[in-house]
């Protein structure tokens, strides 16, 4: 498990700096052999590819992103944009997906069976589940348990957590560690992300590979990245940039107050059962 961990954290830290982007020279720096196709990229370095899809990752002011992993189950869909509206879902497989609509400050969510029996005991439960009746709970930001799974409907976070410093500093390796390998940064051949053609830049230092593919036509948006490391492997998408997120809330009949599960949620302290 120690292992794995070490790997879930790593793959967001296989870069020049300590994200995706980076404006720090790394070694190895390389153009393909056969640059056609490559529409405005032609003849640009991998480095200067990677900043000008960083540049357009942050100014972006919606997007979709899907997230998932070799290292568990967990995986994210979701349309988001830079007034707090976020609308998707948030799958951990067997143990239950939770559906998100979130605007401004109010958000519904809508748990599945699988979740509350993964969350709770058996009793409790079939307590929420016979309360909820398949209804969204309602509440606020204020509210610790949807506050805490809308987190990544934060666009501006996760962009400035995606994009990184422009120009990161280099950490001296301590006395006595080992070398850090040397990281290579190159371009591959055009390619295509699900009907759009792209140009991957590549980085790699050690047994560790991240792929990220950069639109090539429009506005050089980063579209996929990919990671490997340990023989485990990411995958993040985006797309949707610009598009508006869906504004449809649940109705007040399809909706149940968070607050009348006080005491009763993951986290909180249990209602004694009567009789005890």
């Amino acid at each position: 498990m120690t292992s794995r961990r070490r790997t879930a954290t790593q793959f967001t830290a296989l870069t020049c700096g300590a994200a995706l982007f980076s404006g720090v020279a790394c070694t190895g720096v390389a153009v393909a052999d056969d640059p056609g196709d490559e529409g405005d990229l032609a003849g640009k370095t991998a480095q200067q590819i990677s900043d000008a899809s960083r540049k357009e990752l942050l100014a972006a002011t919606s997007l979709r992103l899907r997230t998932q992993t070799s290292v568990d189950e967990t995986k994210l869909d979701l349309s988001l944009d830079r007034s707090g509206n976020c609308i998707g879902t948030l799958s951990k497989g067997v143990y239950g997906r939770v559906d998100i609509i979130k605007h401004g400050k109010q958000i519904w969510m809508k748990p599945d069976d699988a979740f509350w029996k993964g969350q709770l005991p058996a009793d409790a439960a079939a307590d929420i589940i016979a309360r909820v009746k398949g209804r969204y709970l309602h509440g606020t930001t204020s509210d610790t348990m949807l506050s805490a799974l809308s987190a990544p409907c934060d666009l501006a976070a996760f962009q400035k957590q995606t994009a990184g410093p422009e120009h990161p500093q280099s950490t001296p390796p301590s006395p006595g560690a080992s070398p850090t390998p040397e990281l290579t940064l190159s371009k591959g051949k055009p390619t295509v992300q699900e009907g759009t053609r792209v140009l991957p830049v590549i980085k790699k230092r050690g047994q560790a590979t991240q792929t990220l593919y950069v639109a090539i036509e429009g506005k050089h948006y980063p579209r996929r990245l990919t990671t490997e490391i340990d023989h485990e492997t990411a995958t993040l998408l985006l797309s949707n940039y610009g598009v508006p997120v869906a504004a449809t809330t649940p109705s007040p009949a399809d909706s149940l107050a968070i607050s009348t599960l006080k005491g009763k949620l993951p986290g909180e302290t249990q209602e004694p059962s009567q009789g005890t």
